[in-house]
C-alpha cells in the first residue's frame, strides 16, 4: 500500500492540527495559591505561604512513602497548593504548617525526591525537616487526616 499525503491533508486539518500544536505556549505550572521564590540568607516573614485544606484527592497517590520512608498520608486537591522555587542549594530547610492544631499532613515533591510529614512533636499540625534541597521547584500539598476537612493554615519555611 502507498503512502497518500492527500488523504491525510484533506482539507489541511493535519496541517492545521500541527501548526496549533507547534504553536501552543508552555502551560506553567500552576498551584492552588501561589508560588514563592527563595534564595538563600531569607528571613522568616518573607517566607510564609497562606491556604486552607479541604480535598478528597488521596496523597498517596502521588506517592506511597518519601525518600526516608515516611508514609505520604492525607488529603488535599489534585493540583498542589503552592510551589516554592529554589534559587540555589539548600543544605537544610524546615516546612512547617500552623492551622491552629488541626491535624494536617504534608507532601513535598520535588529535586527529584518526595518528602512528606505528618505531625510534628505535639502538635498535630505537619512539618518536615531534611537536608540536601537542590536548586529547583517544589509543589507543595498540604492535607488533612480526613478527607473534605476545611482549615485555613499558614506554612513557614526556615533555613
Amino acid at each position: 500500500m502507498l503512502f497518500n499525503p492527500q488523504a491525510y491533508f484533506k482539507n489541511g486539518t493535519l496541517l492545521l492540527a500541527i501548526a496549533t500544536i507547534a504553536t501552543l505556549p508552555v502551560l506553567a505550572e500552576t498551584a492552588n495559591f501561589g508560588t514563592l521564590t527563595l534564595s538563600r540568607g531569607f528571613q522568616p516573614p518573607t517566607a510564609v505561604l497562606r491556604g486552607s485544606t479541604g480535598g478528597s484527592y488521596s496523597l498517596s497517590a502521588i506517592a506511597n512513602a518519601d525518600r526516608h520512608k515516611n508514609k505520604c498520608l492525607g488529603f488535599a486537591t489534585p493540583t498542589p497548593d503552592h510551589i516554592i522555587v529554589l534559587q540555589q542549594k539548600f543544605s537544610k530547610l524546615t516546612i512547617q504548617v500552623n492551622s491552629g492544631g488541626n491535624d494536617t499532613t504534608l507532601l513535598v515533591q520535588g529535586g527529584s525526591a518526595v518528602r512528606c510529614g505528618d505531625d510534628a512533636g505535639q502538635n498535630k499540625d505537619a512539618g518536615i525537616v531534611d537536608s540536601d534541597w537542590q536548586a529547583g521547584s517544589y509543589r507543595i500539598w498540604v492535607g488533612t487526616v480526613e478527607p473534605g476537612v476545611k482549615s485555613n493554615y499558614t506554612i513557614s519555611v526556615q533555613e
